[in-house]
């Protein structure tokens, strides 16, 4: 079967300004050469396909196809060395072709996401498209259509009714839905992803409307390769993937967990412009060991407990290693809410194979390191002047701690072992000290110091001292006024991010910290809250988002075309945010830039990622770019309308 469709394509030099570049979807076949000619429906020849494949030629054709054009591509298809992820390769002036299985028109082409316009078809389009009468007779700008979407999800008063909206309109208008949400982004990014997409998750089997994603369970061990060939796109830049076990702070969603995958590739593409096309949503089903789920009838998983031990690593190998064989070395596998005992041995076993990063360790620890950054220009010093204290001492946690350590070092010459022990942890059983080392698990070893044993939090805040409280605990309302009254007795200006998500689960809130600390603290907190009164001023919290750092650090490792993630790239990452942070968000206490400059401050991160890349010897891309912001600007994929011959 031979199927066309239009693709992104960035070639070694750059974007290529031909309109006629085209990926084309082999099932199941070899790799092969490929030439392809379509013509116009009023054309007296044919569309024809030749096909060279082992010296054996075979010719598809198809009739009344909607343009001309010629394309001579060399493809592999097993491999994946096709370097796609610009969604356009016209510019903006040129006409395009709206490909799908064949030349989309009339009612398919409304029924397909990725080319459908709705209203903004131009009366042109309609005649050419077999669109007439299928159509209202009006024709409206996508800007007026994004006015009216605004004003058709204000009118739920229900986030996950928003949330639902959204999930539609993808489904269905999938420019539309990147352009509503860059242009809104502040006000949707609380419905596509955090706190909202926890609840979406929760009741995701009886929301289920459509599949997105791939969904890979134990009955496919054996066939992921064949399984990931069903997924209509080739040229996949971005895999996000999570096992469901450990979904926000909301505990193991099994196979619900596929909104997890799905919103933060949305983001992807509307925060770090990156292809749509290139992004693959992707669950690994196991089972779960959630009971409620496991007796709902409407879950939409594996009805087991999860797999573990060698049945699971045999089928996350599998999974690893057909990602490489379909999409090649340079594909970015974001692992994402895997819990703990996963997460770590996952990021040191494929760290060293693949382009590989784990959110919940890595992005949230640059995220988290360039607020610490961006608050001492507040409160002075330097960040080994400071002492730092968390409650949690999971995957978050532990990431972050050992990147602020290896930023301290960085910074001083200090051996990381000595910036260490300016960071004490916190778990489920108190203060991590030395004298419980031989029953910690492995990721904690390193944050055990000499200390006497400590259980309560508020007993830690007044035995170690710190100037830094962090809480990554996913247990609610654990930072109490007895905690930020100590933090405040400490420090002028007490430095306290609250970062789990969702909002329920945050350890306090925007007001109680502030209202605790008398109006001194630096807050910020992993979900959003909203300005906070106090004592006649008013106070912004920062929000500590991943979405901050991880679309424009994908960006930068794909435009350099890097094959392996290293630390100093996530520390390049966090020193390109907090540079972002201007004098006048200083003033209204944020420490983190707003969301509504995004784009460009994804740019800046993924020049920032590039430059390391290069330096380290680890981009592919050849020859650099001359200016890494330009570049990467001109790499964001744009969600305007394109027009149809």
């Amino acid at each position: 079967m031979i199927s066309l469709h239009r693709s992104c394509f960035l070639n070694n030099s750059g974007i290529s300004g031909s309109s006629s570049l085209f990926s084309y979807k082999l099932n199941k076949l070899p790799p092969a050469s490929v030439k392809a000619t379509a013509l116009g429906p009023n054309s007296d020849t044919n569309a024809s396909v030749l096909i060279e494949n082992n010296n054996a030629f075979k010719e598809i054709t198809q009739d009344d196809t909607s343009f001309a054009a010629d394309v001579d591509i060399n493809l592999t298809v097993a491999g994946g060395d096709r370097e796609v992820y610009y969604d356009d390769a016209a510019t903006e002036d040129q006409l395009v072709t709206p490909w799908s299985v064949s030349v989309a028109s009339g009612y398919s082409l409304l029924r397909d996401p990725h080319h459908n316009k709705g209203l903004a078809f131009t009366e042109k389009e309609r005649d050419a498209h077999y669109l007439r009468g299928l159509l209202p007779p009006t024709v409206i700008s996508q800007d007026l259509q994004v006015k009216k979407m605004m004003y058709s999800i204000r009118k739920y008063k229900v986030p996950l009714q928003k949330y639902m909206a959204m999930m539609d309109l993808q489904e269905t208008n999938e420019r539309l839905f990147y352009k509503l949400l860059i242009d809104n982004v502040e006000e949707l990014l609380p419905v596509v992803y955090t706190p909202t997409v926890g609840e979406a998750c929760q009741k995701y089997g009886s929301i289920f409307r459509r599949p997105q994603g791939l969904f890979i369970s134990l009955k496919e061990k054996g066939k992921i390769d064949e399984v990931l060939r069903n997924w209509p796109q080739k040229d996949i830049q971005v895999i996000v993937v999570t096992d469901g076990e450990r979904i926000l702070g909301l505990g193991d969603l099994g196979c619900q967990g596929m909104g997890i995958p799905i919103g933060k590739l949305s983001l992807y593409t509307a925060l770090g412009g990156v292809c749509p096309s290139a992004c693959l949503p992707v669950t690994i089903d196991v089972g779960t060991n959630n009971e409620q789920l496991l007796n709902d009838e409407f879950y939409i998983g594996l009805r087991r407990r999860r797999a573990t031990g060698l049945e699971y690593a045999e089928l996350m190998d599998e999974f690893m290693t057909a990602v490489k064989q379909n999409y090649g070395e340079k594909v970015l596998i974001q692992f994402e809410d895997f819990a703990n005992h996963n997460a770590f041995d996952l990021l040191a076993k494929y760290g060293t194979t693949h382009l590989v990063f784990n959110d919940d360790i890595q992005g949230t620890a640059s995220v988290v390191l360039a607020g610490l950054v961006a608050a001492l220009k507040v409160v002075g010093g330097t960040l080994a002047d400071h002492r730092f204290l968390f409650l949690g001492a999971g995957e978050a946690g532990t990431g972050i701690a050992e990147l602020i350590a290896l930023e301290i070092s960085k910074q001083t010459n200090m051996p990381l072992e000595e910036a260490r022990k300016k960071i004490s942890l916190v778990d489920s059983k108190g203060l991590i000290v030395k004298s419980r080392i031989d029953s910690l698990q492995h990721f904690k070893k390193p944050w055990a110091h000499d200390h006497e044993p400590i259980k309560k939090l508020v007993d830690a805040v007044n035995g170690t001292k710190p100037t830094v409280l962090i809480g990554t605990s996913g247990v609610g309302r654990t930072f109490t006024k007895e905690v930020v009254e100590a933090m405040a007795a400490l420090n002028d200006r007490p430095i306290i991010f609250s970062l789990s998500n969702p909002t329920s689960q945050s350890e306090c809130t925007a007001e109680e910290a502030y209202t605790w600390s008398k109006g001194r603290a630096i807050f910020a907190s992993g979900s959003p809250f909203d300005p906070v009164e106090y004592e006649g001023r008013v106070f912004v919290p920062g929000q500590a988002n991943n979405a901050s750092i991880f679309p424009g650090f994908g960006l930068g490792l794909i435009m350099s075309g890097a094959i392996r993630v290293h630390d100093d790239m996530l520390l390049a990452a966090s020193e390109a945010l907090a540079a972002q942070v201007t004098q006048e968000n200083f003033d209204k206490g944020l420490i983190y830039p707003p969301f509504k400059n995004i784009r460009q401050i994804s740019a800046n991160i993924a020049a920032n990622v590039a430059a390391k890349a290069y330096e380290l010897g680890l981009a592919t891309r050849q020859p650099r770019p001359k200016d890494l912001v330009k570049y990467a600007e001109s790499c964001m994929y744009n969600p305007a309308y394109r027009s149809y011959r």
